[in-house]
C-alpha cells in the first residue's frame, strides 16, 4: 500500500518547510527545486493509487510498477525522516545547551537548523545529493504510469467513520452444533473410555472452522465434567517437538516453564496428568510423522483410560498417521446456515426496515461465500460498513470474484474487504504479516510498533495509542482478528489471534516487503535470494541456534525482529552477542526487537539507529545499558522488562524527549531511576518510579519523589518503590499524584520502614491521589493510619492493603461504591474488624453497643474478598450487640472469601453467609481455631456450607 507512505511522504517536507520559515532559514536554491519537483510528482502518482492497486491483481506490469514507486517511496521516507531529525534533535540540543549555559551563540550554515562542524555539513549534503537521486528515480516511474491508463479515483481515509464505529462481539458459530454432539459422543464412548490414548480428529480446508469446532467442543459442559484436565496447544508449522512438549506442561502449570532438556519436560508432563484424564487439543497440525510425535505421544500414555487427543489439520493424512480412531471431515455449511451466520454479521445495529430491503442481494452475497465460515464473516463484517442498497450491488457484481489464486475461494472476499479499508489501516492490517503463524498478539505491542512506522494518524484531540485502538477495534470488526481477549469491561482488546489464511492473504500483499526467516545454516543464503526491498525482517530462533552473526541485506529494513523464546531468566553461560556492525547497517530501522536473545551486554554502536523508535531489550542478561543510548533522539517506546540483572539506566536517558513508554516492570536489580526522568514529561508509561535514600544520593543524580511532579501524562499502572525515603509531607505533596489524572493503577510501597510512625502518616495524606483510580495497593506502609482520601475513591475497584504492620483498624471500605476485589494481609496488629469496617449509617438514636441498627448496602459490588497472614486477629464481629435493619445487605455479590494463615480467628460473621447466598467458593486455610469451631458445630454450619459450590477447609 503506497498511499500511506506518500501521505507521510508530504507531511515531512511540510514539516520541514514550516521549521525553515519558523527559523527564517531559505534553502539553496536547486535544493529547494528538488525538494517542489519530489512534492510535486508524488501528489500526482498519489492520485492514481487507487486504481493502479486494483489493477495489479490482475496486471502484473501494474504491480511491478507500484512495486517501485513503493521501494523509492520508502527511499524517500527515510531521507526525509533523516533530515527532519537532524533538525529537530539539533533545535533541541541547541534548547538544552542554552538551558544550562549563559553564554549562547547562534550559527546559521548550509539549509537548515543551527549546527557545528563538517561532519554536519557533509550530512546536509549528502541528504541534498540523496533527494536529488530520489528526483530521478521518480521521473521514470512517473513516465511510465502512461502506459497503463491509470485513472484517478478518490478515496477517502474514513477516520470519522472510524470513531463512530462501535465494537460488536464475535458471532456465535452457526451450523455445527450436530458436528460438536457427534465429536463429544464418540470422545465419550464407553468403548473410548477403556482406552488408555484416544485420537478424535477435524479434518477441513483452512477457514472451515475447525478450530472453532474444537472450540465448541473444548468448551462444553459434557467435556468439562468429564475429563480432570484440559488442555490446549497450538501446534503450526515448523513442528518442534520441545517446542509442543513444553506448551503442554505450561497450561498444566500455567507459567514458563525454565528447562531446556526434552526429556525433563517430558517426564514433567508424564508426572502432571499420571492417573488423570484429560483432553488434549492439538490444534492446527501440519506434521503427522509418527517418528516427530513418538516420544510426545509415549508421555502422554500416562494419563488414565479415557483420556483423549483431539487434533484439527487440513490433511487426511495427518489425521490417519496419527492413528486418529475417529475422523470428522468439516464441510461446508447449508445455504440457511451460511444466511444466518452472514447476516448476524452485517446487519448488526440495523433497523428492520433496513435488513428487509437489503435482503434479497445479502442472500446473494452469503451464496458467493461456499459456506465457508471465515468468508461468511469477512464479507459479513465488510458490508456491516455499507449502508446503501447500491453499496451492497457494487460488491455484488465486483470483478475481484472472479479472481483465481492458490486459495481462490478466499482471495476475493480478502481483497474485497481489504480494498474497503481506510487508508491508514490497510499498511496496519498488512504489516501483520511481520509476526509468526498462529501467535498470541499483544495489542499493545502492536499499537508500539504501528506508531514505530507512522502508520497512525494522530489527531489533537486524542492520544495517538487511543487511536490505535481504534484501529484494532475495526479491523476485529471486520473479521480479520480472531480469538480476541478483552480488559474486564470488555472495551479494550489485549490480545487476538490471526487466522492462518487471513496471514497468509497479509503475506500476499507485502511478499516483497515482509520476510519471515528461519535461522539456519542456510540464512546467508535465504537472505541474498529475499527481495532488495524487504523493509519487515522478523528472523525465527530455534533454541539450538546461535544469534547470527552475519544478516546480509539489512541496510533497508524498517523493523527486524529476532525472535526467540529462550527462558527468562537466561543460563548466564549461553550468553550471545551482536555484532557491533549489524547496528552500524541497520541505520534505517524503526523498530529493533531482540528480546530473548540472552543479550549481555549491548554495543555502543546503537546509538548510530537514529531513526529507532522501538526497542524492545526484554527478558535478556543486561547488565547495564550505553551511555549512548540516550542519543536516540527519536525513540518512543523502551522495553526493558524483566532485565532482571539490570542495575541502572543510562544518566542521558534525560535526553529522550520523545520518549513515551519506559517499561522496567520486573527489574529487581534496578535500584534507582536517573534524575533527567523526571523531565520526560512526554511519558505515558512508566512500570515504576524508584525513590533511594538522600543520603545515598550522592550528586543528586538519582531520583527524589517530587521528581514526578511533571509526569502528569502518565497512564496504566505505576509502582512506586522506596518511599520510606520520602523525608517529609512537604516533599511527597511536590509529587501532585492527585494531577495523574490519567492513572488507573497505582503501587505505593513504603519500604524500608526508615521513618517515625507519625512522618508515615503525614506523607502518606500528602500522596493524595485522583478520584479516576481503579486500583490502589498499600504494601509496607509504617504509619498508624490509613488516608482519608481513600474513602474519596469512588471508582475504585480493586484495594490491597499489604504489611501495613502499625495500623490497629481498618478504614470504613463497605462505603465505597465500586470496590470489586479487596485484599487485606499482613496487618499484624489488627486484632478486631467490627461495624465500622462495613461504613454503614446507623439510626440516629442508638449506638453500636447500645443495640445500633444498621441500615443501607455494605461492599455493594465486592465479589472477591481475601484476608490472609493476620496472625493478631481474633474477632470478626459485624454487629457488635447491634443489629440489621431488615433491608440491610452485607457484600451481597460476593462469590469468593478466602482465609488464610488467621490462627486466632475464632467464628465467621453470621450474616456474612446468609441462608441464601451468591458465595460460589469457601476457601478456609491455616485458620486453626476457626475451623475448630466450624467441625464442633458441625450441623450449624452444614446448611449454610452446602449452599456454596466449593468449600475448601484445611
Amino acid at each position: 500500500m503506497s498511499e500511506p507512505i506518500i501521505t507521510v511522504i508530504l507531511t515531512r517536507v511540510e514539516a520541514i518547510l514550516e521549521e525553515m520559515i519558523r527559523e527564517e532559514i531559505r534553502l539553496v536554491s536547486h535544493v529547494q527545486k528538488d525538494v517542489d519537483n519530489l512534492t510535486r510528482t508524488f501528489k500526482s502518482l498519489k492520485a492514481l493509487l487507487l486504481d493502479a492497486e486494483k489493477q495489479q491483481v490482475k496486471d502484473e506490469a501494474v504491480k511491478v510498477w507500484l512495486d517501485n514507486l513503493k521501494d523509492v517511496s520508502y527511499d524517500a521516507d527515510d531521507v526525509l525522516f533523516e533530515w527532519l531529525t537532524a533538525i529537530n534533535k539539533s533545535k533541541n540540543d541547541l534548547e538544552a545547551e542554552e538551558s544550562s549555559s549563559s553564554i549562547y551563540q547562534k550559527v546559521h550554515f548550509f539549509f537548515t537548523l543551527p549546527c557545528s562542524g563538517v561532519r554536519k555539513v557533509a550530512l546536509r549534503r549528502d541528504i541534498a545529493l540523496k533527494i536529488k537521486e530520489i528526483n530521478q528515480r521518480l521521473g521514470l516511474i512517473a513516465v511510465d504510469k502512461d502506459r497503463y491508463k491509470l485513472n484517478p479515483l478518490e478515496g477517502s481515509d474514513g477516520l470519522d467513520r472510524l470513531k463512530a464505529a462501535s465494537y460488536v462481539v464475535e458471532s456465535d458459530i452457526r451450523g455445527r452444533d450436530v458436528n460438536k454432539d457427534t465429536l463429544v459422543r464418540k470422545m465419550l464412548s464407553d468403548k473410548n473410555k477403556k482406552k488408555t490414548l484416544n485420537v478424535t480428529s477435524i479434518v477441513g480446508l483452512g477457514g472451515m472452522g475447525k478450530t472453532a469446532l474444537a472450540g465448541l467442543v473444548y468448551k462444553s459442559s459434557d467435556v468439562y465434567e468429564h475429563f480432570d484436565m484440559r488442555i490446549w496447544v497450538c501446534v503450526s508449522e515448523p513442528f518442534d517437538e520441545m517446542r509442543v512438549a513444553k506448551a503442554i506442561v505450561e497450561h498444566i502449570e500455567g507459567e514458563a516453564l525454565y528447562v531446556f532438556e526434552l526429556e525433563t519436560v517430558l517426564h514433567q508432563l508424564r508426572n502432571h496428568i499420571a492417573g488423570q484424564r484429560y483432553l488434549l487439543v492439538l490444534d492446527d497440525v501440519w506434521t503427522g510423522e509418527c517418528r516427530k510425535w513418538e516420544q510426545i505421544f509415549n508421555s502422554l500414555r500416562a494419563g488414565a483410560a479415557g483420556s483423549v487427543i483431539l487434533v484439527t489439520t487440513r490433511h487426511e493424512m495427518v489425521a490417519k498417521t496419527m492413528g486418529s480412531s475417529y475422523e470428522l471431515l468439516l464441510g461446508e455449511l447449508s445455504e440457511e446456515d451460511s444466511w444466518l451466520l452472514f447476516s448476524e454479521n452485517a446487519f448488526s445495529g440495523r433497523r428492520k426496515e433496513q435488513c428487509e430491503e437489503l435482503e434479497d442481494v445479502g442472500r446473494e452475497l452469503a451464496r458467493k461465500c461456499k459456506g465457508l465460515p471465515l468468508v461468511l464473516k469477512t464479507i459479513g463484517g465488510l458490508m456491516r460498513f455499507k449502508t446503501s442498497l447500491q453499496d451492497w450491488q457494487e460488491i455484488l457484481s465486483s470483478e475481484f470474484w472472479t479472481l483465481e489464486g492458490a486459495e481462490k475461494e478466499l482471495l476475493p472476499p480478502f481483497m474485497l474487504s481489504y480494498y474497503d479499508l481506510p487508508s491508514p489501516l490497510k499498511q496496519c492490517f498488512s504489516f501483520c504479516a511481520y509476526f509468526p503463524k498462529d501467535q498470541k498478539i499483544d495489542a499493545d505491542n502492536l499499537i508500539k510498533l504501528w506508531m514505530a512506522q507512522g502508520y497512525i494518524k494522530s489527531t489533537e484531540f486524542e492520544e495517538i495509542e487511543a487511536t490505535g485502538q481504534k484501529y484494532l477495534q475495526n479491523l476485529a470488526m471486520r473479521s480479520f482478528f480472531q480469538e480476541l481477549e478483552k480488559d474486564k469491561d470488555g472495551t479494550t482488546i489485549l490480545r487476538f489471534k490471526i487466522h492462518d489464511m487471513v496471514h497468509d492473504f497479509a503475506q500476499y500483499l507485502t511478499k516483497n516487503e515482509c520476510s519471515l526467516i528461519e535461522v539456519n545454516g542456510d540464512l546467508v543464503r535465504k537472505m541474498e535470494s529475499s527481495p532488495r526491498s524487504v523493509r519487515h525482517l522478523t528472523l525465527i530462533r530455534s533454541e539450538d541456534a546461535h544469534f547470527p552473526t552475519s544478516i546480509p541485506n539489512v541496510e533497508k529494513l524498517h523493523s527486524f525482529w529476532v525472535q526467540c523464546f529462550y527462558d527468562c531468566p537466561p543460563i548466564l553461560s549461553k550468553v550471545d552477542t551482536v555484532e557491533p556492525d549489524l547496528f552500524c547497517r541497520l541505520s534505517r530501522v524503526k523498530a529493533l526487537d531482540l528480546s530473548r536473545n540472552r543479550l549481555e551486554e549491548l554495543p555502543k554502536e546503537v546509538g548510530k539507529l537514529m531513526s529507532l523508535k522501538y526497542l524492545n531489550l526484554s527478558n535478556n542478561p543486561l547488565w547495564e545499558l550505553p551511555e549512548i543510548l540516550g542519543e536516540l533522539y527519536n525513540l518512543q517506546t523502551l522495553n526493558l522488562s524483566s532485565c532482571d540483572r539490570l542495575k541502572k539506566l543510562p544518566q542521558r536517558i534525560r535526553k529522550l524527549v520523545n520518549l513515551r513508554h519506559l517499561i522496567i516492570d520486573k527489574t529487581n536489580s534496578l535500584k534507582a531511576l536517573p534524575k533527567g526522568i523526571g523531565n520526560l514529561n512526554s511519558l505515558q508509561t512508566l512500570s515504576k518510579f524508584i525513590i533511594i535514600s538522600r543520603e545515598n544520593n550522592g550528586e543528586e543524580v538519582a531520583c527524589r519523589i517530587a521528581d514526578l511532579n511533571r509526569l502528569n501524562k502518565l497512564r496504566g499502572h505505576l509502582k512506586v518503590e522506596g518511599l520510606g525515603y520520602a523525608d517529609d509531607a512537604e516533599e511527597a505533596r511536590k509529587a501532585e499524584m492527585h494531577e495523574k489524572t490519567h492513572l488507573s493503577g497505582l503501587h505505593l510501597d513504603f519500604s524500608p520502614i526508615t521513618q517515625p510512625c507519625s512522618r508515615k502518616d503525614e506523607v502518606i495524606e500528602a500522596l493524595r491521589v485522583h478520584t479516576n483510580l481503579q486500583v490502589l495497593q498499600i504494601s509496607s506502609y509504617g504509619g498508624t493510619k490509613f488516608p482519608t482520601w481513600i474513602m474519596n475513591l469512588s471508582n475504585m475497584r480493586e484495594l490491597s492493603l499489604q504489611d501495613c504492620l502499625n495500623c490497629t483498624n481498618l478504614p470504613p471500605l463497605g462505603r465505597l461504591p465500586s470496590l470489586v476485589i479487596l485484599y487485606i494481609e499482613g496487618m499484624q496488629n489488627l486484632k478486631f474488624i467490627g461495624p465500622e469496617f462495613l461504613g454503614l449509617p446507623v439510626d440516629g438514636n442508638s449506638t453500636f453497643n447500645g443495640g445500633a441498627r444498621l441500615q443501607g448496602t455494605s461492599f455493594p459490588k465486592l465479589k472477591k474478598l481475601k484476608i490472609s497472614n493476620m496472625k493478631s486477629w481474633e474477632e470478626w464481629d459485624i454487629l457488635n450487640g447491634g443489629s440489621f435493619d431488615e433491608n440491610v445487605k452485607v457484600m451481597p455479590c460476593l462469590k469468593f472469601l478466602k482465609l488464610d494463615h488467621c490462627g486466632n480467628l475464632k467464628t465467621l460473621p453470621q450474616h456474612l453467609l446468609p441462608d441464601v447466598t451468591l458465595l460460589l467458593k469457601l476457601r478456609i486455610k491455616n485458620c486453626t481455631l476457626l475451623k475448630e469451631q466450624i467441625e464442633k458445630n458441625g450441623e450449624k454450619w452444614s446448611s449454610k456450607l452446602s449452599r456454596i459450590a466449593k468449600v475448601s477447609i484445611s
